[in-house]
């Protein structure tokens, strides 16, 4: 039996699921099954055994006689506890396994009833204020991130905007903007930024938020921020217009732009998340040329990817006052080469040994974990337990490296996704650090 996915399946499932809305929420099924470690507070210390409660309920009712399997091990790595067991009047309890360094357990369930599979899992943190990350930091990285900054200073900020009117609401216009970036020009064009422009109608200056996208390939529209007198800018990563219809993207994410996270990883100079992050420097030079921005209180936020490149954007650049970020991806990409869990996009954990050197070279100048360390600025952070996309032990890689004032909401049995409350408590943080 093996409910954990083959190493390939995982890779391919890791990077169509981190095309998911950051703030998407589950789905309700027929079958609930609950998997919850025994201690209320879901943390552990290191040598005690973490044990599963498994509650299976139809229309709120246990359910009786179907068969459950389980496995248990360290999140994401091979179970070291699997079993089969059948259900009874009252919920199971599994036993499980003690870690003996900083880490999470997952418990992960199937059940099998009238023809159909149900999934869920839980996980427990072990000490995981003590994780420590395990890439490496490159003794050249500020140098080649200043080059970097130098080289998009060169590029000229040549900026387009062009109003939606059936995106336009009472009290903000939206605009569809493009912007020179980073890029190898090609003999058609320039390499550039777009986005969605969600700006203030009365007259004034205002503070902006910059959106930055989780992965994957969509059109983008308004921000309802915008009516709390705040201009937002949402912005694509790809270089293409982000106002074309549904099926341009779709069949994008198909075929020409299908694994884009690992796209030239073996070259670090053009890796392509390098035309990414100073992408979204550009992006702050197009808020900062807006006569109604306010020149000073600027916010990026977003999750998954987003959540990376919101850490990411305002450790390379100074301007950004502060970040809010829900469970970063790229984060501390390394794990499988040291006995645990990786982040997304889980390059190495199906990765051929001949690459190895050079894709672990490449991810020390563009793992969000070496940004954090160099983060100045406060940040708002959230995430849960149950993230098989971005997985806690390398979400705490991040928040652990962090040295600027930073705080941390956690929902524990939250995967990859986010409850509303999240989102308003992120929200309420960005208003309150720009003076909304």
């Amino acid at each position: 039996m093996r409910l954990l996915v083959s190493k390939v399946t995982l890779l391919v499932l890791a990077i169509m699921a981190g095309a998911l809305i950051a703030h998407a929420q589950p789905k309700q099924k027929l079958i609930d099954i609950a998997v919850v470690p025994l201690n209320q507070d879901w943390l552990y210390k290191k040598g005690e055994r973490v044990d599963f409660r498994i509650t299976v309920t139809r229309n709120g009712k246990l359910l009786e006689g179907a068969e459950v399997a389980y496995e248990i091990g360290m999140e994401g790595l091979e179970p070291a506890v699997e079993g089969e067991i059948q259900l009874s009047n009252q919920p199971l309890t599994i036993k499980g396994i003690a870690l003996d360094e900083p880490g999470f357990v997952r418990c992960e369930v199937s059940v099998s009833y009238q023809g159909k599979k149900y999934n869920s899992m839980g996980a427990a943190g072990v000490e995981p204020e003590a994780i420590k990350p395990t890439v490496r930091n490159p003794e050249d990285f500020d140098a080649f991130w200043d080059a970097a900054k130098a080289e998009l200073a060169k590029v000229p900020v040549e900026t387009k905007l062009t109003l939606q009117p059936e995106l336009c609401k009472a009290d903000y216009d939206v605009y569809h903007v493009e912007v020179t970036s980073f890029g190898k020009p090609t003999w058609k064009g320039k390499s550039k930024i777009y986005g969605m422009l969600s700006v203030p109608k009365k007259k004034g200056k205002y503070p902006a938020i910059l959106s930055v996208p989780g992965a994957g390939i969509r059109p983008y529209f308004n921000d309802d921020r915008a009516a709390q007198e705040v201009i937002v800018l949402r912005i694509g990563i790809h270089g293409i217009p982000v106002n074309m219809e549904e099926e341009v993207y779709n069949a994008l994410a198909g075929g020409a732009l299908s694994g884009y996270p690992i796209f030239n990883m073996h070259d670090k100079d053009n890796y392509y998340y390098k035309r990414v992050y100073l992408g979204c420097i550009r992006a702050i030079d197009l808020i900062y040329a807006l006569p109604e921005f306010d020149g000073e209180n600027l916010i990026v936020n977003g999750g998954s990817q987003g959540g990376a490149l919101s850490i990411v954007t305002a450790a390379l650049d100074e301007r950004v006052k502060g970040l809010a970020a829900f469970y970063p991806a790229l984060s501390d990409m390394t794990g499988y080469l040291h006995g645990r869990v990786g982040g997304w996009p889980h390059v190495f954990r199906a990765i051929d040994p001949g690459y190895v050197q050079l894709y672990e070279h490449t991810a020390g100048y563009y793992d969000v974990v070496n940004f954090a360390k160099r983060l100045k600025v406060p940040g708002w952070y959230s995430w849960g337990y149950n993230d098989p996309v971005c997985p806690p032990t390398t979400t705490f890689a991040v928040y652990n490296s962090i040295q600027a004032p930073k705080e941390l909401e956690v929902f524990e049995e939250t995967g990859h996704w986010t409850y509303p409350e999240q989102w308003k408590l992120s929200n309420e943080w960005i208003m309150e650090q720009i003076g909304k």
